[in-house]
């Protein structure tokens, strides 16, 4: 290998597949690991120590600024270039309490390299000018002599829409309360009322003080050639000298008593309002491996199932609506464990703490059930050989997990190869029956490092901060001579032209791009069997799913009346969470848990490919080992065939805790919300959706929540006729995902299944075509704004062109990006196309601004029909829409797509079609979408 690297040592990890290398470099003493596996998804990270010492933000700043402009690639943000024109799989950065980590990932190796190299020139040789510290973080604004102060940056935004959110501020105020020594008792992010205490030369200090290799740990994962990893980030350590980095994250010393703290939270005009409550406790140090995986465990013990008993005491109390807390957190130096209730009345407040302990008690005096121990070790034992990482690289979820001990100077395999220790804690359960009695009674009740953190509504408190601020602002201002403030404006101004000014072709140029002949011609298929059981369909994909069978069940939606569409999300989780004839919804939960790796519903709605009207399902999305296929079906057949609906006291908490999910979404995620509500305007299936998922099914939970109390036997009745009527064969369809000769052996039985079903007839309610034009305004108690537009394309004679998918990126990337982002201060802007129903919509995230965001909206048909894309512009939105099409999908998710595009009509022929128009955007493309787009100002 390399010879400016010394080989520590190499290491097969089984349960990955992979070859595990970690280096030293010889000159600066930066640590490299490099897993070598099959996976064509490859994954580069590299991760600084960057433990902040106050809540201005400064590592997050930080983090944003590197990504604006470096040694080698001299543009504004060859960030957004990349995200414009790569084939990334992903994308980004974090910031964390103690760390902060630059991941990229790409299918293909002369794309991978191309970020690597970007982002290896952007961490070690930024440009973070004054301009980029201001944009990215904070700066006054003043466009007139006579116009009030005010602050603007991308970053002082973000964190006041974080600040906006209860659910945030409970997680940040247990941490920093079980942590006030440390560099967790400050807010890495940044408190919106700390960050402009941040002055530039601190800025400057904090990248100089931990962005040097010493300070770094480099990963890599995938299927290149390792030996080219290293001479490609040699190519940049070597220019480093060595230096001595103290970036030590120290251990907070233990409490010698519980302490307790309370904040209020921004409750707006809700007299109604409830509050928050954790009770948090420091546990161990991560590195001790076997305990890391014991109390994973024992996280799920307590919480993990809608039975765990600490869950349970606590939903049964009816003292919260929701489980608050982050559970088990195990990635920084010491794990913590936090739990409590939300939506709890202003007078119960004191009462979680000594229900929790009481709690704990009770189950080291009596035990915990046998049942419950084999559920929660078999359910981490398939999490761990699943290896699932959803919609990020596999690659990424290795690396986060190896800093989980790198970062403090451990093992980085320690938790990647999980075999040994996790044989050593089966080993210690079968030989101390009160293995978990006694970690509950040493890491909880006799622990004194204990907080307890209440969050009380104050409907006052917003304006407060509105009105801090202004006055803030205003005795800086009155502070300021007359050259001062000229000198604000001059730089509101000049700041405002580097912002409006395009980055030079010559400065573009150096960002490495692929050609177009580099990209796939035609789309990669799912391999599809169309079967046809008990007059039932059945669509099986023969795909390497390393021993697991993935099942999904679903029913047609159509067969139910528009007004029943609301209590299908409820109706899916309890059918999982309500019990059976025969099990109690503890029980079932237990055997769940115990014999698959899960169920889940899950719900989904879409326009046709070829056809008016809509697809709408309901799945149980079941998955387990494949000699556990049989009681996978025997529990699917149980909870459809057996389910009982009845008990009132666990639907009215299911009832409270998607009420109360829901309310919290609406902060964080107003932008997703914002979405929805413009879409379920124009198409029947985003209606329904909306009716599910959006604000008309929060009106609806808040109404059902009082109907349970007061008229129970009309809520069950309707439960009890969506079972009667979706739950029949004919509703059916059925997607199976695993290797032929396992689908071989579990075909007879999922017959079996198929015949049991009750027959019925199948019947199709007539749902309303929705296409209307609104205005509408939502309020909520946050410091931002999410502002959005849409319309029907097709309502207007648009008929869908692959191009639309290159240009409503670039939209997105280019013009919004400067327009809503960069020059307004949002955090972001999308502009989104749906292809089967023609809604396209425009949404802001976390932005200071309203009308302003909207005429920004409208300005987008100019923007396409002035616009003169050179040939560079234009391959980039070619190839990132074709990223976009061939974005990596693991085994379940292959399968679930294949069967979604065949219920939507969504045709091989049409989607070959779509590459095929992508391919061949050129600007006429971009003129004729701006032309449409210019009826909807």
């Amino acid at each position: 290998m390399h010879t400016d690297f010394d080989c520590l040592y190499q290491k097969e990890i089984k349960e990955l597949k992979a070859t595990a290398r970690e280096y030293r470099h010889q000159k600066t003493g930066a640590q490299v690991l490099s897993l070598s596996t099959d996976d064509e998804n490859k994954v580069f990270g590299i991760t600084f120590r960057t433990p902040p010492s106050d809540s201005t933000g400064v590592a997050h700043i930080l983090e944003h600024s590197v990504l604006c402009g470096s040694r080698k690639y001299p543009v504004k943000e060859p960030f957004v270039e990349l995200l414009k024109g790569s084939l990334q799989t992903f994308l980004n950065a974090f910031t964390f309490p103690d760390k902060t980590c630059y991941p990229v990932a790409s299918q293909n190796v002369q794309d991978f390299y191309n970020l690597l190299d970007v982002y290896l020139d952007a961490v070690f040789h930024p440009r973070i000018s004054p301009h980029i510290f201001q944009q990215e973080g904070w700066h006054y604004e003043l466009d007139k002599p006579d116009a009030p102060l005010s602050y603007k940056g991308v970053v002082f935004n973000e964190m006041k829409g974080a600040y906006s959110s209860p659910d945030n501020l409970l997680s940040e105020y247990s941490l920093q309360s079980l942590f006030p020594n440390t560099a967790y008792g400050h807010d890495s992010g940044g408190d919106p009322q700390r960050i402009p205490e941040l002055t530039y030369e601190r800025f400057r200090q904090f990248h100089q003080r931990y962005y040097h290799p010493a300070n770094a740990r480099i990963f890599f994962y995938g299927d290149d050639d390792p030996e080219e990893r290293l001479r490609r980030v040699n190519d940049y350590l070597k220019d480093f000298d060595p230096i001595h980095i103290d970036s030590r994250i120290e251990l907070q010393s233990p409490f010698d008593q519980p302490k307790r703290m309370a904040r209020p939270f921004s409750a707006g005009d809700d007299s109604d309002a409830k509050g928050m409550v954790t009770i948090n406790w420091v546990l161990a140090e991560t590195q001790a491996r076997e305990t890391n995986f014991a109390l994973r465990v024992l996280a799920y013990i307590l919480l993990g199932m809608p039975g765990s008993p600490l869950r349970k005491a606590l939903m049964d109390s009816r003292l919260g609506e929701d489980i608050a807390g982050v559970g088990l957190e195990n990635e920084l130096i010491q794990s913590y464990f936090s739990t409590g209730l939300k939506g709890v009345k202003p007078g119960n407040l004191d009462k979680i703490e000594p229900l929790v302990i009481d709690t704990l008690k009770a189950l080291v005096k009596s035990g915990i059930d046998p049942l419950t121990v084999e559920a929660a070790l078999n359910t981490i034992e398939f999490r761990l050989r699943e290896n699932h990482s959803g919609g990020f690289p596999r690659g990424l979820l290795l690396m986060l997990r190896s800093l989980t001990t790198w970062l403090y100077d451990g093992d980085p395999l320690a938790l990647l190869a999980f075999e040994a220790p996790l044989e050593s804690l089966k080993s210690r359960i079968s030989t101390m029956p009160s293995f978990f009695e006694e970690m509950i009674d040493h890491r909880f009740l006799s622990n004194p490092h204990r907080s307890t953190v209440i969050l009380k509504p104050d409907p006052h408190l917003q304006d407060r901060k509105q009105a801090e601020e202004k006055a803030r602002l205003a005795e800086i201002r009155s502070k300021m001579d007359p050259a001062q403030l000229q000198q604000v404006m001059d730089n509101t101004h000049t700041l405002r032209k580097l912002q409006e000014t395009p980055d030079p072709p010559e400065a573009l140029a150096t960002i490495p791009f692929l050609k177009l002949s580099d990209l796939e011609k035609r789309n990669k298929r799912i391999p599809t069997t169309l079967k046809a059981e008990k007059d039932r369909t059945v669509l099986y994909h023969d795909l390497p799913t390393n021993g697991i069978v993935y099942l999904d069940l679903g029913f047609d939606l159509h067969c139910l009346t528009a007004q029943y569409l609301p209590y299908v999300p409820l109706f899916a989780r309890g059918l999982m969470e309500m019990g059976t004839q025969k099990e109690d919804f503890v029980t079932l939960g237990q055997r769940i848990s115990r014999k698959t790796g899960g169920i889940r519903p899950h719900w989904f709605t879409s326009a046709l490919g070829d056809a008016q009207g809509s697809a709408a399902w309901l799945f149980l999305r079941g998955k387990s080992m494949v000699d556990k296929t049989e009681d996978l079906l025997r529990i699917f057949q149980d909870i459809l065939l057996t389910v009982k609906l009845e008990n009132q006291d666990r639907f009215r908490q299911m009832v409270l805790e998607e009420k109360a999910k829901l309310e919290q979404k609406l902060v964080p995620s107003g932008h997703q919300v914002v979405n929805l509500r413009l879409r379920a305007q124009f198409a029947q299936a985003h209606w329904a959706a909306e009716q599910m998922s959006g604000i008309s099914y929060l009106f609806f939970l808040r109404q059902l929540a009082r109907r349970v109390e007061s008229d129970w036997p009309s809520v069950l009745d309707v439960l009890e006729q969506i079972r009667q009527t979706l739950l029949i064969r004919q509703n059916m369809v059925i997607n199976v995902t695993v290797d032929q000769a396992q689908w071989d052996r579990m075909e007879p039985d999922l017959n079996r299944l198929i015949g049991n079903m009750p027959d019925g007839t199948k019947v199709q309610s007539q749902w309303p075509d929705k296409s209307r034009e609104t205005v509408e305004g939502l309020t909520i108690p946050a410091q931002v704004n999410y502002v959005g537009k849409g319309f029907n394309l097709y309502a207007h004679g648009y008929r869908f062109h692959g191009s639309a998918r290159a240009i409503t990126r670039y939209l997105r990337n280019a013009y919004l990006w400067d327009q809503v982002r960069v020059q307004g201060g949002a955090y972001g802007a999308f502009c989104l196309l749906d292809r089967l129903s023609g809604v396209l919509t425009f949404v802001s995230y976390r932005d200071p601004n309203l009308l302003k965001t909207l005429e920004i909206f409208d300005r987008s048909a100019e923007f396409l029909g002035e616009t003169r894309l050179d040939e560079s512009e234009l391959t980039k939105s070619i190839i990132g829409a074709i990223g976009d099409l061939d974005a990596p999908m693991l085994p379940d998710a292959k399968g679930f797509t294949a069967m979604v595009r065949h219920l939507t009509h969504d045709t091989e022929e049409a989607r070959q079609k779509m590459r095929d128009e992508i391919l061949g955007t050129g600007p006429r493309d971009f003129k004729a979408m701006g032309e449409v787009l210019s009826q909807f100002k």
